[in-house]
């Protein structure tokens, strides 16, 4: 049986919905700026009708009984949030990578009147001044000088190569350590975790707790590769890089673990430390031209007269950190004959200009040369395209202010309505409570 005052409650619940609702909407307004805010909206529908019979067939019917919020609901889309947090981890790789390369580039000081390639190309100068004049002193000294230049220059550009993969190494140590960027992130989300379940499991709606976890979430892909599996009761398991244990289990956290390959900023810094990485793959590069420089140098130093006797000594496997000079000025050897006027091994070593040392070391810098404008350009593209989905995402999650002042006219509107049929509704009872009966009036 249908109530005299149903319509009266009718009304009450289309007022409290479309406050509920403005209530929402003033809430979105309120945080269009906070970072990680995923807008709200109240979910509509209708409440359980009554049964009412006709009055003169007797046939049932259902008389609806107004609106209600079933839920306050995060504008969510988990397909983009994924692909945000497999394109937040390539720009972090790309971006790492572009920012270590820059230090090897830096280190390497090409071109410039500083850089190895110049020092190189005094040197060959100094042996072809020791050639226009073998006897004189001051040309010689300055030959030893310049070799001490040149594998200073080595040795220097070694400790810079060091420095970069040792400074990637430590990066990678902080960040993965036990009390690392890593761990706290991954024990905030164990935290959230039992929060929401606690929320859920009463009944709330913990949606400013699922935007922190979301948060997190992102703020993690950009140094591996995250994946997700959300558990029945709000919870969730998370997995970070190729860890042989999920990071994060429901509330426990596994941590620290070993990884091969993560992705991300980490994936940037392994390749970059590791033994046999990007660095050492540079070093053994350099190593080589070192080599190749000594032994060329040696070969034709040590076949003249005094024979056997070496201008460069290095240590195997460590050359451009060990390279020196052998000899004192008055030890070089210029000749094969002995003879103070004699140039023909100076006039020979000086044509080792261009040679195999010179074209390793120039190869060596176009590749980090090369790799450096790569990294710069993937980074950028990287970028650009982590923009461009996160666009996408903020069109679904993000709060548009026109969006929610329209809504906000709508759900005022609403409200004005539901008080104008409290009011009817309230004036027919006023008739009928108060002036039943009376006649004439």
């Amino acid at each position: 049986m249908s109530s005299t005052f149903l319509g009266l409650e009718t009304a009450l619940r289309g007022l409290l919905t479309q406050q509920y609702a403005i209530d929402t909407t003033s809430h979105n307004i309120t945080n269009a700026d906070t970072p990680g805010y995923s807008r709200e909206q109240a979910e509509l529908s209708s409440t359980a009708p009554v049964e009412i019979y006709g009055l003169g067939n007797g046939a049932a019917g259902d008389l609806g009984t107004g609106v209600t919020v079933t839920d306050f609901a995060r504008v969510r889309n988990t397909f983009l949030d994924a692909q945000y947090r497999a394109q937040n981890m390539q720009a972090g790789y790309q971006q790492t990578t572009a920012q270590q390369l820059d230090q090897v580039q830096t280190g390497l000081a090409e071109p410039g009147s500083n850089g190895l390639s110049a020092q190189l190309s005094k040197f060959w100068d100094a042996w072809g001044d020791v050639s226009n004049n073998p006897s004189d002193p001051a040309a010689r000294q300055a030959l030893v000088e310049q070799g001490d230049n040149l594998a200073s220059a080595f040795q220097q550009l070694e400790t810079s190569l060091q420095t970069v993969k040792g400074q990637a190494a430590a990066q990678y140590s902080s960040i993965t350590g036990p009390n690392g960027q890593v761990a706290q992130i991954a024990s905030q989300i164990a935290s959230l975790n039992s929060a929401i379940k606690s929320a859920q499991q009463v009944g709330e709606q913990p949606n400013d707790l699922l935007d922190q976890r979301d948060q997190l979430l992102d703020q993690l892909s950009n140094l591996g590769q995250v994946s997700v599996v959300p558990l029945v009761d709000g919870s969730m398991n998370v997995k970070f890089g190729d860890a042989a244990q999920p990071l994060v289990a429901d509330t426990t956290v596994s941590w620290p673990q070993t990884l091969t390959s993560p992705g991300g900023q980490l994936g940037a810094l392994l390749n970059v430390s590791k033994t046999g990485g990007t660095v050492d793959t540079y070093i053994a590069s350099l190593n080589s031209a070192a080599k190749q420089l000594a032994n060329s140098v040696n070969a034709l130093h040590s076949s003249g007269t005094p024979s056997g006797v070496n201008f460069f000594s290095y240590t195997a496997g460590n050359e451009a950190a060990t390279l020196t000079v052998a000899v004192t000025p008055s030890q070089v050897v210029t000749s094969t004959t002995g003879a103070a006027e004699g140039n023909d091994l100076a006039l020979q070593i000086s044509e080792l200009r261009g040679g195999s040392a010179d074209s390793t070391y120039s190869a060596l810098v176009t590749q980090i040369g090369s790799d450096d404008r790569n990294a710069k350009l993937q980074s950028s593209n990287a970028n650009t395209l982590l923009t461009a989905i996160n666009n996408q995402r903020q069109s679904v999650s993000g709060v548009s202010l026109d969006e929610e002042m329209s809504n906000l006219m709508s759900f005022q509107r609403g409200y004005q309505a539901s008080a104008r049929a409290m009011t009817t509704v309230d004036s027919m009872l006023d008739t009928l409570i108060n002036r039943t009966g009376k006649v004439g009036l």
